[in-house]
This record gives C-alpha cells, sequence and structure tokens, in this order.
C-alpha cells in the first residue's frame, strides 16, 4: 500500500512518500522535485507539468495555470471577475453558475471545469508517485488553504475522485506543516505540562496563512488561524510587472499589455529578477531579447526600489499575525517559535516584518516549499494500516463561524443558530435536538460578517417522514451535524424519537435549554448538542447552546423544566435530502471520470505514436553518423551509397508526408531500415567481441589441456579419476581446438564488409560446452579413507575369501582405483 502526500499550490505541485522508513520528497521525469500547476491542452493530446509550462507562451489560449482560487467559486464572483482580463485563456459560465475553463482540445472547443482540470494535474502527479514507487498508488492525502470553504473543498475533493484517487484527508496547509514540525521533536512537554505554542507563517504565490499551534508530547492542537486569501508572492511579481510595463511604454514606445506573449514573458523575467534581489540588494539588470517588435529591452531594479514600490503590500503582513494571535489568547511571550514556509517568505522585508511583530527572530528549519508535502505523507501514514507510525493526534480548527438555520413549511417563522464558532475544533459533531410535527428544512452557512467570500451559503438539508407522536404531541427529532476530517460540513443523520407504551428499555430524557416558537406556541424547538472530538473517542460530552439571534424573534428558556419520568421510546432513521451549493451531481461526477480514462487513453496513443516517430528519426540520425565514422570499414561503397539515399529520403519524408502517419507507418519505416542497417551493426559489434571471445576459449582450453597432460603423467591429484572420463575429455578439448582453428582460420580471410563465418554467441555456446563436459571430472574431490576401506571389504567379499597376496593386491587395486559413489558426501584428507 503506497503513502503519498501532494501539496496542490497555485504554482506548483510537490509529493511527498513515505519509504525506506522516512519521508522523501520525489522528482518527476525531469528530475525535478517540483512539478508547474499547468495544464496544456493540444490538438491530439494534453501536456501537463512541466511539459505544459514550456506550452506557456506558445499556446498560450490552451494552457491553464493559476486555477486554484476558482474552485467551488461562482462564474460572477467578483474574484473571478477580477481575474478575469489577466488570464490569457477563456472562462466561462457553465449551466449551475459555477467558472468554466474554455480551451480548443482535439481540434474542438471545449469547456472544462476547474474539477476536470484539477484531475488532470492530479493524475499526472499520480503518475509521477507511482514511476517513483514502483506500484499503483490509490492512498493519498492532500493539502489546501485553511481558508478554504466547505464548496471549495468539495470541489478539490470531487477532482481526486476524477483523478482515480483515494483522498484519506484533505488537511490545511498550516496544519500540515505543523505535523512536519511536531511529530519529529523529542523534547516536546508532556500532556500534564503547559504546551509549546508555535506560529506557522506561510505565505506562498498567491495567498498568506498564519496558524499558532500548540504542541505536547504525542499530539498538537491548532489554536487560531488568519489569513489574507489575496496577499502572496504574485503581487510583488506584478508590482515590477507594472512598473516595467510603464517603462517600456516610455523608454521603447511599446504596449506590452497588447500582447499576451510579451506580458507573460514579461511576468516570467520579473519572477527571476524577485528571487535575485532576495539574496543581492546591489543594482540587478533585467534583459529580454527581442521582446516585442524584434525590440530587446533591458533595465534595472534594486531592493530599496523594489520595497518602496511593494510598500502597501508589506503593510498587510501585519494584519493576519495580530488577529491570530489575538484570537489564540496568547501574549507574544508566550510564543516558542515563529517557522516561516513557503516561496515568497524568502523576500527580506516580510521576513523583517514577521520578526519585528513576535519580537524574536524567525525560524527557517523547515523546507520552505516541500514542508507541506511531507506533512501530507505523514497523515497519510498515520492513516495508513501499513504503515507503524508513533502516536500523534491533530486537533484542527472551523475557518470561518457556521450557522444553522430551520423552517418548517407551515411555519412562519424562522430560527438559527450558530453550531460551530470560529476556531472550533475539528473534526467533530454535534446532536440537535428539533422538537416537530412535520417534516422541515435545515439551511446551514457563514456568519456573513467573517466571510470574504460573497457566497456565503452551505447547504439546504431537508428532514423527511417526521410525523407527530401518536398523543398529538410534537415528535423529538435529533439530527446529526457534522465537519469531518476533510473540513467539510454535512448533515449525517437524523433520527425520531418515538415515544411507546409498556415496559422495556428506559431512557432518561433530560431537561434542555428550549427555543419557543412565538408563532406556534404548540412547536417548541430545542438543540441539545453532543460533542464528538477525534481525540475523546466514543465518549461523548453534553452542553447546552446558547443561541444568541433568531429571526423569527425566538427566544431561549434557560429554566430548567422538570424531571420526566422515564419512558419506552423507539429511534427511527429519517431520510435527508441534501443540496450542497456548488456540489457536482453524482451522474456528472461518474460521466468526469470515464471521461478523464478516455483522456488517459488518448494521451498513451499519442505517446506511443511520438515514441515511434522518434525511434525513426533517431535510427536516422545516429546510422548516418557511424556511416562515415565507425561504420565505415564493415560496408562497401555500393551498399553506403544505397543506405545514405535511403536515409536521405526517409528524413525528407518525416518532415513531409511523414509528419502525421499512424504509429504502425512509423513500425514498418524503422524496420525497413533496419534490414539494411542492422547487418552493418552486427559486424562492427561482431568485429569487436570476436576476439575477446576466442580468448577466452583459449584460455579454458589450455586449463583443460594441461589437466589432461598432469594426468597422463600419473598426477597424485588425479589418480582417482577413471581412464574413460580422461578420454572423454581429452577428446572434447581436441574437438574444441580444431573447431576454434578452423573458425579463425576461415574468419580471417573474410573481408570486413562480409558477414562473419562464426558469431560470438556460437563462441560463447561452445565455451559452455567445454565447461559442461571437463568441469565435472576436474573438480571431482578425492575419495576419503574410510570409503577407501568400505570399497576394499566390498573388493574382498565379492572374490569370497582370496589369498592374502591377492587381499593386498586387492587393497592396493582399490586405493588406486576406487571411484566416487554418485551422490556420496566425501572429504579430502591430505
Amino acid at each position: 500500500m503506497s503513502v503519498v502526500g501532494i501539496d496542490v499550490g497555485f504554482q506548483n505541485c510537490y509529493i511527498a512518500v513515505a519509504r525506506s522508513g522516512g519521508i522523501e520528497t520525489i522528482a518527476n521525469e525531469y528530475s525535478d522535485r517540483c512539478t508547474p500547476a499547468c495544464v496544456s491542452l493540444a490538438p491530439k493530446n494534453r501536456m501537463i507539468g512541466n511539459a505544459a509550462k514550456s506550452q506557456v507562451i506558445t499556446n498560450y489560449k490552451n494552457t491553464v495555470h493559476g486555477f486554484k482560487k476558482f474552485h467551488g467559486r461562482a462564474f460572477d464572483d467578483p474574484f473571478v471577475q477580477a481575474e478575469k482580463p489577466k488570464l490569457p485563456y477563456g472562462l466561462h459560465k457553465l449551466a449551475n453558475g459555477n467558472t468554466g475553463i474554455k480551451v480548443r482540445y482535439l481540434d474542438e472547443d471545449t469547456v472544462f471545469t476547474v474539477e476536470q482540470i484539477t484531475g488532470m494535474l492530479l493524475t499526472k502527479l499520480k503518475e509521477t508517485s507511482e514511476s517513483a514507487l514502483k506500484k499503483p498508488v490509490v492512498d493519498c492525502v492532500i493539502s489546501v488553504p485553511s481558508f478554504f470553504t466547505d464548496a471549495e473543498r468539495r470541489s478539490v475533493f470531487d477532482a481526486t475522485q476524477i483523478a482515480g484517487l483515494n483522498c484519506l484527508r484533505l488537511i490545511n496547509d498550516t496544519t500540515a506543516v505543523a505535523l512536519a514540525y511536531g511529530i519529529y521533536k523529542q523534547d516536546l512537554p508532556t500532556p500534564e505540562e503547559r504546551p509549546r505554542n508555535v506560529v506557522f507563517v506561510d505565505m506562498g504565490h498567491s495567498s498568506f496563512q498564519v496558524s499558532i499551534t500548540a504542541f505536547n508530547k504525542g499530539k498538537l492542537k491548532v489554536l487560531s488561524t488568519a489569513f489574507d486569501l489575496y496577499l502572496g508572492g504574485r503581487n510583488f511579481d506584478e508590482a515590477l510587472v507594472d512598473y516595467f510595463c510603464e517603462e517600456f511604454k516610455g523608454k521603447y514606445k511599446l504596449n506590452v499589455r497588447d500582447n499576451p506573449r510579451a506580458l507573460l514573458r514579461l511576468h516570467q523575467e520579473c519572477e527571476k529578477l524577485k528571487k535575485l534581489m532576495s539574496a543581492n540588494s546591489s543594482d540587478l539588470p533585467l534583459n529580454i531579447e527581442c521582446f516585442m517588435n524584434d525590440i530587446d529591452v533591458s533595465s534595472r531594479m534594486n531592493r530599496g526600489q523594489f520595497e518602496d514600490m511593494c510598500a502597501q503590500y508589506l503593510m498587510r503582513v501585519e494584519m493576519p499575525l495580530k488577529v491570530a494571535l489575538e484570537q489564540s489568547k496568547l501574549s507574544r511571550d508566550d510564543i516558542y517559535a515563529v517557522e516561516v514556509v513557503g516561496g515568497a517568505t524568502r523576500i527580506p522585508a516580510i521576513k523583517e516584518r514577521i520578526a519585528k511583530f513576535f519580537c524574536k527572530d524567525i525560524s527557517t528549519t523547515l523546507n520552505a516549499d516541500e514542508a507541506v508535502a511531507r506533512g501530507c505523507a505523514l497523515q497519510c501514514a498515520i492513516l495508513s494500516p501499513a504503515f507503524k507510525v508513533r502516536e500523534f493526534s491533530i486537533t484542527d480548527v472551523v475557518p470561518f463561524p457556521i450557522t444553522l438555520r430551520w423552517k418548517s413549511p407551515t411555519e412562519d417563522g424562522l430560527g438559527e443558530c450558530e453550531v460551530f464558532s470560529k476556531n472550533h475544533a475539528a473534526p467533530f459533531s454535534k446532536v440537535i435536538t428539533f422538537h416537530k410535527k412535520e417534516p422541515f428544512d435545515l439551511e446551514a452557512f457563514y456568519s456573513p460578517q467573517d466571510l470574504p467570500y460573497p457566497d456565503h451559503r452551505i447547504g439546504y438539508f431537508s428532514v423527511q417522514n417526521v410525523v407527530p407522536q401518536q398523543d398529538g404531541d410534537s415528535s423529538k427529532v435529533k439530527v446529526k451535524v457534522r465537519v469531518n476530517i476533510h473540513g467539510i460540513f454535512s448533515v449525517s443523520s437524523a433520527s425520531l424519537i418515538e415515544k411507546q407504551k409498556g415496559e422495556g428499555e428506559d431512557m432518561q430524557i433530560e431537561s434542555e435549554p428550549v427555543v419557543q416558537n412565538e408563532n406556534r406556541a404548540e412547536d417548541q424547538t430545542r438543540m441539545q448538542v453532543d460533542q464528538e472530538g477525534h481525540s475523546q473517542g466514543d465518549q461523548q460530552i453534553e452542553e447546552n447552546s446558547s443561541c444568541s439571534k433568531c429571526a423569527s424573534g425566538e427566544k431561549l428558556d434557560t429554566a430548567a423544566g422538570a424531571s420526566k419520568p422515564k419512558v419506552k421510546v423507539k429511534s427511527i432513521d429519517l431520510p435527508i435530502l441534501a443540496n450542497n451549493i456548488r456540489q457536482l451531481d453524482r451522474d456528472v461526477l461518474n460521466n468526469f471520470m470515464e471521461y478523464e480514462r478516455q483522456m488517459i487513453i488518448q494521451d498513451k496513443l499519442v505517446k506511443e505514436l511520438n515514441d515511434a516517430k522518434n525511434a525513426v528519426e533517431e535510427y536516422v540520425y545516429d546510422l548516418r553518423d557511424k556511416l562515415s565514422g565507425i561504420y565505415e570499414k564493415y560496408i562497401t561503397e555500393e551498399e553506403s551509397n544505397r543506405l545514405t539515399l535511403m536515409l536521405e529520403d526517409t528524413e525528407n519524408w518525416l518532415y513531409e508526408d511523414g509528419e502525421d502517419q499512424p504509429k504502425q507507418v512509423y513500425e514498418e519505416k524503422l524496420d525497413a531500415l533496419k534490414r539494411l542497417g542492422q547487418p552493418i551493426q552486427d559486424r562492427h559489434r561482431e568485429y569487436a567481441d570476436r576476439p575477446r571471445a576466442f580468448e577466452e576459449l583459449g584460455k579454458k582450453l589450455q586449463i583443460y589441456m594441461k589437466f589432461v597432460d598432469s594426468y597422463k603423467q600419473k598426477d597424485e591429484r588425479y589418480l582417482h579419476l577413471s581412464a574413460e572420463e580422461m578420454s572423454t575429455v581429452e577428446k572434447c578439448v581436441n574437438e574444441s581446438m580444431n573447431w576454434m582453428n578452423s573458425k579463425m582460420n576461415a574468419q580471417s580471410k573474410l573481408a570486413l564488409t562480409q558477414d562473419p563465418i562464426v558469431k560470438v554467441a556460437e563462441i560463447i555456446a561452445k565455451i559452455q560446452e567445454l565447461d559442461n563436459v571437463c568441469n565435472p571430472v576436474i573438480n571431482r574431490p578425492k575419495p576419503t579413507v574410510e570409503e577407501a576401506s568400505e570399497a576394499d571389504d566390498q573388493n574382498n567379499g565379492a572374490h569370497n575369501g582370496p589369498s592374502a597376496k591377492q587381499g593386498a593386491e586387492g587393497k592396493g587395486d582399490a586405493k588406486g582405483s576406487q571411484q566416487t559413489k554418485p551422490g556420496s558426501k566425501e572429504m579430502e584428507v591430505d
């Protein structure tokens, strides 16, 4: 089972895996651990990652990048509309109001959803993981920004399903960083001691996130989070772009914004310049050749100028730090360390402001680019049964307050109450108890004043089949709401508590705060909260939740009622109809999954076609180069002319009629070339390897001939061998010697341009044949003394009591000529 953590960033992606007892960040096919978050659509296939990034300028209308923040957003969202003019590709309004991406794929105008584009990127990251691990990848943990809403998280989760991944958890970026930081620490305080509070600051390419986390041995708890959704490295890039656009307009009379390709090139160069200024405070040049209208442009910039023009963005760094600290209810003195990650935190001015706010030096012990991916891989290992990881619990938080509103069809008024406050622990469940006589609707939404999004809705949930009790009273309906491990809100279940007469299992119905509806005095709505924290196991905690606001003027009666008698009750599960905002339908999701599989097959076919075409092109160039080099003396002039002409014709065909042909045509072309070229390659190879093979055979023959001569000279080492065996050895050696001499003589009479008489494979086979005959004889050990005595006794018994002289002679013969029994274990005695 694989363990994979994926950091899907706005600009780049990183993959970390658990193997060899540790966490490792893996490289892609370009030996780069960073994979660009780019997808390029072409007339025949898709290019994803590094290959797509190379198409950003040449195929800018169909190369999609910077799409991460379109998850879960409507096309009419102000952010989407603000981004639209900056993008080289087109956006399209989908039927459900979501944002679609319009490109040209397979020579047709196609609109993809953001989920599909992210699914394509995840498919590529999955293939990279499988290539590194040499096994299928299914389970994974993927990071998302801590400020992602329910709709955005559902959108990312759908993308993982489109890619064929089983996402075990969507984990917040800063939580993943905290896990990567804390799980290796051996000196954390015990659970009974005061926790160690660490601030994690993550400024990436498009957003700024801050998290304050409390660490104890074996656990971490996120205390607070804060963020600036629209502050990141790209703001500093855009400041440079705006500056140079104005400069080039006055200096070179070039309107850069009218040329998308030039604007993209300027973005790339400004990003490089920004990185250089982070490490160098002197004046640095910006040079772009053939920028527009064949004009070369140049300019200069230093860090001081850069910080002055970015002052408005640098001022925004402090606010999220301040908010996070206030919400955590800690002081600066309570902070143990400040860890920074993310590419934009390398800017010196940002680091200075963070250090100044917390009045302490910042720490850079974590890899700024890979920390999130490593934390994801660690979380995946914790959740996977295939890996044993030290106990480490994680308590995350809800980023925005979640409110629940309810209404029955016959009611005029509404009731609402906040069920999850900001920075409430997650994952978490609550059970809300209503008293109703009929089905009712629930609406979940984020508190508008705390949400930096125009659409604060989460979803609508309809609780069905609610009926009054037999005596006409309102039924008690328990509704369980949950923020799950992914940070996604749901109404997970609902049950009706039916009172029954007679004896049976008793249930104590406790007194609870009652919300009374002024419009319907007989209808009461109660709220009972059973909290299920992941760190508490099966333990349930009940608390009385107060509703500070009710839309219909409802008020909370906090007076405790009299204790009620024990009655027999029955719980009936109720169906719930859920309608989540911007959620893909199951049928649509299945269609997207099938379409992704079809695109994978299409990409594979195109790759095989390109490989076949490249194989022909490579063979043409390689063989033509060698015909005038190392192969020159192995081919006649006539053959050389014919083959050279054939290679030239094939090359011309490749760039004309052969530009777009089926795979089989390229394979046939390659086979035709190899029929002429392979014999030449074989002659060269045989000529190079034949002397070594004959030399090896000659050495073997010398060894075995020396062995035969020693036997003939009555060498004591070989007296135990029979004459028949030695005759077989001698015969084989002589035959092999004659074969070698004849082949060498015949080969020496041939020209280099002729096919060889004997091939290296035949010589190797002859060596093997010689070893098979001679080795068993030459390596046979001498018999032991005990075995020689046994042979004497058997020999004496066979002659029926021979004379002493005969017996002595028999002994001597046995000692000199005894043969080893097959399968007997022998030990040579000196």
